[in-house]
């Protein structure tokens, strides 16, 4: 598969994006990842489908991509980006694709006008994500960095020991080898962003609505892959939140929990592929 490394400017950010393969592969996707990731966790997946041409961006703030200097880094913040970002392109009109914070971007974003062939949210925010779960801690690890200088804040908010328990947390597999792959990709990705300012707004962003608050405006064919064990997004969230949409279906994956990505990207990858075939084609 090629793979070529870009760098676009939208709304005041050098988006940097990886394209793999051509619009001669086949469909053409546009991934979207989580609050705190960057193209890297979904590349497993996007890796398992050659015969597709999927676009993977850092979203702004993240990974190796600047902050917005143009707009906030909140929901509506990102929902502009990508409308400029799949503008730019020439990718209007194309498969989105969204994991867990990625999914209320994408969903906000088609909700609000952004044309799409179809959608598919992998692990995503059905129910309030101010009620999970362990969010009182987090919003205190939030806040201390906040009010920390942006040096100190980086150094908190990058501390090994707390992407440890969040990785620990996270993976369910008992496969050691593939827990050993999981935490090294938290530790080499988890703490790259911009800026303390972005990385604050945007887990602001992830706290301030959800996929179902829009999920009755989205004509579009859906598809939503859950992970079974899910303790970020659970699993009768996804149910009620499929009954929302006007056309969608539910894949859930046994076994696993918010890091389906991760954890059985052939599964996720599988999915897509049917879900493409049966009602894109």
């Amino acid at each position: 598969m090629e793979i070529l490394t870009r760098d676009l400017e939208v709304l005041g950010s050098r988006v940097r994006y990886w394209e793999y393969g051509t619009p001669a592969s086949g469909p053409t996707i546009v991934v979207v990842h989580g609050y705190r990731g960057d193209h890297h966790g979904l590349e497993p997946v996007v890796k398992l489908l050659p015969d597709f041409h999927i676009v993977s961006p850092d979203l702004p703030g993240f990974g190796e991509s600047t902050p917005m200097t143009e707009a906030p880094h909140s929901i509506e913040g990102y929902t502009r980006w990508l409308g400029g970002f799949v503008d730019a392109l020439g990718l209007r009109g194309e498969l989105l694709l969204g994991h867990s914070f990625g999914s209320i971007v994408v969903a906000h974003a088609v909700a609000g006008g952004l044309p799409a062939r179809g959608v598919v949210l992998v692990n995503p925010i059905a129910d309030d994500p101010r009620k999970v779960a362990g969010i009182t801690a987090t919003r205190f690890y939030y806040a201390v960095a906040r009010r920390l200088p942006e040096r100190a804040a980086r150094a908190w908010l990058g501390n090994p020991l707390v992407v440890q328990g969040m990785s620990s947390k996270l993976a369910k597999t008992r496969d050691r080898e593939l827990r050993r792959f999981i935490h090294g990709q938290h530790h080499a990705y988890f703490s790259v962003f911009g800026s303390r300012d972005s990385i604050v707004e945007g887990f602001d962003a992830s706290l301030s609505t959800t996929v179902a608050a829009v999920a009755d405006r989205i004509e579009q064919p859906v598809l939503l892959i859950a992970g079974e064990l899910d303790e970020v997004a659970p699993l009768e969230g996804q149910f009620r939140l499929l009954e929302t949409f006007p056309d969608a279906r539910l894949d859930v994956i046994p076994g696993v929990g918010h890091l389906v990505h991760y954890e059985t990207p052939a599964a996720a990858a599988h999915a897509l592929r049917a879900f493409v075939a049966e009602r894109l084609s």
